[in-house]
């Protein structure tokens, strides 16, 4: 072990990391109402490790989706549970994220010197949104249906752009094949990449400026 830690101090310095991380005290100003912005970042690892493992069975086709989702809740050993979890660490993560964002706009947290930590938090709104909906669209049936057209049908009302916004993300004119291929694959391969890039990013930047006291 003394020949690990004193190569891991000739390169990356881990104990300096652990020396920095340890002397970082929580402020006595956070109480109940920052809780939300620490539970929201523990959701994205169980997201992936839940939706890893629900990759081995999910077939992303109009004909075959909602009956393997139905396979892996009914027939899979402990597919409903694997299943459950990610989707409600999915919308845990989402209500944290709303609750979160109320308690920085409330607080004034988004001001001076913290400008690009909210450039930062509002980026990992928008990718967390943008899972949930392309997560919605995964099992295809009447939510995930709806959800999907509704949603890629808004930019049709923006002039010049509109339509063929609507037909790039769905893939075609209408809902369907392209439409869930392109979801499941911005869901489990696209979104999560800026994600975990949006994150440390964010959290350097809360740990160099430190939280925000009251008003």
């Amino acid at each position: 072990m003394g020949k690990v830690y004193d190569w891991s101090e000739e390169r990356p310095e881990i104990q300096a990391i652990a020396d920095d991380i340890t002397s970082k005290y929580v402020p006595p100003h956070v109480n109940t109402f920052h809780r939300p912005g620490g539970i929201t970042p523990t959701c994205p690892p169980v997201q992936v490790a839940t939706g890893s493992a629900t990759t081995f069975y999910h077939r992303p086709t109009v004909a075959e989706a909602f009956d393997s989702v139905r396979y892996m809740m009914t027939e899979v050993n402990f597919g409903w549970s694997i299943r459950s979890v990610h989707r409600w660490s999915a919308s845990m993560m989402v209500s944290t994220m709303i609750l979160h964002a109320f308690r920085v706009y409330l607080t004034g947290g988004f001001k001076k010197p913290r400008e690009l930590t909210r450039v930062t938090g509002v980026i990992l709104a928008v990718l967390t949104v943008s899972s949930g909906v392309t997560g919605y669209s995964s099992p295809w049936d009447q939510i995930g249906y709806w959800a999907v057209r509704t949603v890629t049908g808004v930019p049709e009302a923006i002039p010049v752009i509109g339509s063929p916004s609507v037909e790039s993300s769905r893939g075609s004119v209408s809902v369907g094949q392209s439409t869930l291929t392109r979801s499941y694959s911005s869901h489990t391969f696209v979104l999560p990449l800026p994600t975990a890039a949006s994150m440390p990013m964010h959290f350097s930047m809360i740990r160099k400026q430190g939280i925000p006291g009251p008003p």
